[in-house]
This record gives structure tokens, C-alpha cells and sequence, in this order.
């Protein structure tokens, strides 16, 4: 009957939302670290830990008062709060019963109560056992001040930081990195002082007037020796001790410089991860952001753009060489290989990230971006660029929204408006950002001196400007050549003289701003004094 109440309860538990909100709560206080609130209860604890510390130092030699009775209880009583929440959270008890009671049900055996709850016990005490947990309990004895033995215990206050502070939490990773070797440093550091203690203890000892008048002393005097601190409070009478003085002091910078290497190796092997960490940081204050795989020259002119625009975006690329190109000039980049899940994943493609730049400079590297990119976000803008034109079908089929040819646009400019020393002024004057050099849109509307004109009786030329194409969902321009589908409407690159304007058509004009401006503003003009006359 109990057993049925038990299983009844935890079905009950794994299905209501109330709980799932409260426990999703309180994992996002305590272990997320993507979680805001978990970076403001991290700064509280730290308060908390500096604050406790410092009253169990002040009342050290004084009676806690009433204020400092009440501060200290409240302080325990968080910890203690703090404690069983991380317990609580640790783990399902709930899930862990119902497997069982689920896999009985399958082998068709009775259900065993006990057994199940072991299983969940020693789930719970698995975390107890774990490091945090136990500098956690730890910390809580000091606030026990009738036994005054147990305010020993008041440095794992201080280690309780481990679990607040980064940037002790990596340190402390580092050392992890590094556990073999530190051990192998420390197994033969301490074999050392053994001989040496023991050695300047059998020398020293029997000598009148000797400073040494036990091992520990001689213990003392080693790892003093060795430290390079040389306090001078013991020192060696006997030729034999400062033989053993000597060699201590040289093999103690051979130890020191071998814990350095293995500290700066240690870091240098972590430092781009802590890279990737500042950028993911980074880019969670960004709503929206654009990724650019690729950091060669037309990667750096869109990353140029983008800045001058103040878009957000981030630089992925292989190349390290490119990479410092990036990060000297302050853009957020990582040093990786985009076609790998994972680096997406970390770049943001499914937190704001709202289109990817696959602009390599190999093709099959931009096919294998475009199909990771879309494997992981089905709905994120993908234009891809295509050195060979026969590549640029593979890249649709793979998943980009658009692709570009920059070699086969580069030519195909060069080649219509050659002869045409107006179009080429406009966009050289665009590519060197001449302020006043600008590309913009007229529209055509109904009644407009443009609609149902033809493009050869546009007197673009003597305005100075040039006319780079159309924008138009008009089905009768079709039959035209050099046309490039846009979404539901197509672009008509330097159409034919024969191109009959139709309203709602947009012309796509390169030229000087307040050339643009007055030939915007003369079809106005004329479209009114004609409705006017109407």
C-alpha cells in the first residue's frame, strides 16, 4: 500500500508543472551559468562569505553582540537553505523510483520500495561526497561557536568562493589540467625535503651550538630552504650541512621553474577557451547578430560595413593570421573551424544569430558551412559566396538563401558599363566611400513621367548618373535578359534601351546624393503638375 502512495506521488510530482517551474528556478539560480540571476546570487554569496568572515575575525576577541548574533544566524541560515536546494536539485528522486517501478512493470517482477530508494540515496550522496559539497558543509561548523575547535574550519568559507568566483574557478581548473604532472612534482619535491631534512638533521645534530635540535626543525629549515624565502633563524654549522644547503638552493629554482612552466603552459592551453567564453559572454547582450565564416578580403569589407552601420556580428575563421586581423581591429571572433557543429553552436546560430556569411574563399568549405548552418537552424538567412559558377547550384541545394559570384559580378560590371565613365565614377566612389557617392532606389508610380517609359529615353547621362538596374514583380518583363530572381520579384541588371517602365517597377540608381535628390524630385513634380491637369 505504501509503496502504491510512494509511486502514486511521484507520478504526480513528474507531472505537475508548478514543480517543474520551482525546481527549473532554482537550477537556474544555482548551476546555470548562462543565467543572469545566477551572476547576481554568485556577487550575493560572495558579500555574504567576506561579511562572515569578517565578524568571526572582529569577535574573535570580543562577545558576539545582538546585531552580530542576528547577521551571523541569517548568514548560516542561507548556507544551510543554500545547501539543500543545490541537494535537492542535484537530482530526481521522483524519476529515479518511477524507472524502477516502470522497469518492474516491463520484466514483470515485484516492485522493490527499498531498493529504489538506494538507488536515490546514493544519488544524493554521490553530490555529498563531491568536493563543493563537502567545503559547503564545512563552512557551515564555524557558526558552531561552543566548540571552538571547529572555527578551523572557517578557511572553507573561503574556498566557498570556488564555486562564485570565475576567475577562481579557473584557476582551479588549471591546476586540474595539470594534475599529473603536479603530482609528479610534488611526490618528487617532497621525497627531496625528506632527504634533505634528514640529512641535515643527521649532520647538524650532534654539533654543540647547533641550531637543529629535532627533525621537524631540520623539516623546517628544508622547506624554508627550498621556498628561496631564507628567514636565517636556522642555518647550518657543519661543512656537511652546507653542503646539503647548497644543493637544496639549486634544486629548489629547478623545482620553482618547473611549477612556473607547468602554471604558464597550463594557462597558455586554456586561454582560448576563455576566449570563446568572453565571446559567448559577449554576444548574450546581443538581440540580434550576424555570423561572417570567412575573414579574407571580401570578408573584411563586409565586416567593414557592417561596423560603419553599427550591426553586431562575429568572425569565424581558420586562418590565425585573419583572426588577429579581426581582434586588432575589436571585432568579436573565434579561431575555429565553422563547418564543426559545435563552433556554430558556441557563435550563437540558435541565440540572435540572424543570417550566416559563408564567404570563404573555397567552395566546398562554403557547401559544408551552408549545410551545417542549416542542419542546426532551419529558418536563419544563409548567402553564401561561389567562386565557380557551376558550384553556385550545389550551395542552393545545400541550403543557402543566396548565393554570390564576386569574380562573375566583378566582370560583369566591368563588361556593360564599359564606355560608360559615369557608372564607373559612381562606383568607385562607393567603394571609396565618398560620402556623397551613394546607390538609391526611385520607384515608379502611376502617372510618373517614368511609367511607360522606355530606359533609352531616360536621360540619365546628363544628369550624371547611371543606372545599375530594376527591380520589378511585373510578369512582361521576363522576356529580358540578365535577370536575377529576388524573392517573389526579379532583378534586371542594366536592362536593354527597350525596357518599358511599368509603375510599381523600382529603378536602382548609382550617382551623387543630390543628383539622385533632384531627379527624384523633377518626377515628383511632374507627376503632380500631371494629376493636376487631370
Amino acid at each position: 500500500m505504501l509503496s502504491r502512495f510512494i509511486v502514486y506521488f511521484c507520478y504526480h510530482i513528474k507531472s505537475s508543472q508548478h514543480y517543474k517551474k520551482i525546481k527549473y528556478y532554482f537550477w537556474n539560480l544555482l548551476e546555470n551559468e548562462n543565467s543572469k540571476s545566477k551572476s547576481y546570487f554568485d556577487l550575493l554569496m560572495i558579500g555574504l562569505i567576506f561579511l562572515s568572515i569578517f565578524l568571526q575575525f572582529y569577535y574573535a576577541g570580543h562577545e558576539f553582540s545582538f546585531l552580530g548574533n542576528i547577521i551571523e544566524s541569517v548568514i548560516l541560515i542561507i548556507f544551510i537553505v543554500e545547501y539543500i536546494l543545490r541537494l535537492w536539485v542535484y537530482s530526481d528522486t521522483h524519476e529515479i523510483i518511477l524507472a524502477q517501478y516502470e522497469k518492474s512493470l516491463y520484466l514483470k517482477i515485484q516492485f522493490n520500495i527499498r531498493k529504489a530508494f538506494k538507488l536515490a540515496l546514493a544519488k544524493k550522496i554521490t553530490y555529498v561526497l563531491s568536493p563543493y559539497a563537502i567545503i559547503d558543509i564545512l563552512a557551515i561548523l564555524p557558526s558552531y561557536r561552543p566548540l571552538r575547535i571547529l572555527r578551523i574550519f572557517l578557511i572553507f568559507r573561503l574556498f566557498k568562493l570556488f564555486r562564485y568566483s570565475n576567475s577562481i574557478k579557473l584557476y582551479a581548473e588549471v591546476l586540474a589540467s595539470k594534475r599529473f604532472e603536479l603530482l609528479t612534482l610534488l611526490m618528487f619535491t617532497g621525497f627531496f625535503l625528506l632527504i634533505a631534512s634528514v640529512s641535515m638533521y643527521i649532520f647538524e645534530y650532534p654539533e654543540a651550538g647547533s641550531d637543529i635540535h629535532n627533525l621537524f626543525e631540520a623539516f623546517y629549515w628544508a622547506i624554508v630552504t627550498l621556498a628561496s624565502v631564507g628567514y636565517g633563524d636556522i642555518t647550518p654549522h657543519t661543512l656537511s650541512g652546507r653542503i646539503v644547503a647548497m644543493i637544496l638552493i639549486f634544486t629548489s629554482v629547478g623545482i620553482l621553474a618547473f611549477f612556473t612552466s607547468i602554471l604558464i603552459s597550463a594557462f597558455n592551453e586554456k586561454m582560448p577557451e576563455l576566449r570563446e567564453n568572453k565571446i559567448s559572454t559577449d554576444l548574450e547582450r546581443y538581440h540580434k547578430f550576424i555570423i561572417i565564416c570567412g575573414f579574407g578580403r571580401v570578408g573584411q569589407e563586409i565586416a567593414k560595413q557592417l561596423s560603419k552601420d553599427k550591426q553586431n556580428f562575429i568572425v569565424i575563421d581558420k586562418d590565425l593570421n585573419n583572426i588577429n586581423i579581426a581582434r586588432k581591429l575589436k571585432y568579436l571572433a573565434i579561431h575555429n573551424d565553422a563547418s564543426r557543429n559545435d563552433v556554430l553552436l558556441n557563435a550563437g546560430i540558435n541565440r540572435g544569430a540572424t543570417a550566416i556569411l559563408c564567404i570563404t574563399g573555397d567552395d566546398v568549405v562554403n557547401v559544408y558551412i551552408t549545410l551545417t548552418g542549416r542542419h542546426l537552424n532551419k529558418d536563419i538567412h544563409i548567402i553564401s559566396r561561389a567562386n565557380r559558377h557551376e558550384n553556385q547550384n550545389k550551395l542552393y541545394q545545400a541550403g543557402a538563401d543566396n548565393v554570390i559570384l564576386p569574380f562573375e559580378v566583378a566582370g560583369l560590371l566591368a563588361a556593360e558599363f564599359m564606355g560608360q565613365p559615369v557608372a564607373f565614377e559612381a562606383i568607385s566612389g562607393i567603394l571609396q566611400e565618398q560620402s556623397d557617392i551613394v546607390m538609391e532606389t526611385v520607384p515608379v508610380t502611376e502617372k510618373s513621367p517614368l511609367d511607360n517609359l522606355q530606359i533609352g529615353l531616360l536621360d540619365l547621362q546628363q544628369r550624371k548618373l547611371s543606372l545599375l538596374g530594376v527591380i520589378s514583380a511585373n510578369p512582361i518583363h521576363l522576356k529580358h535578359k540578365n535577370k536575377y530572381r529576388v524573392k517573389q520579384q526579379h532583378f534586371y541588371f542594366n536592362p536593354e534601351p527597350n525596357f518599358i517602365l511599368r509603375h510599381g517597377d523600382i529603378l536602382v540608381i548609382l550617382g551623387r546624393k543630390y543628383g539622385i535628390s533632384h531627379f527624384r524630385n523633377q518626377m515628383e513634380q511632374q507627376r503632380l503638375r500631371t494629376k493636376v491637369a487631370t
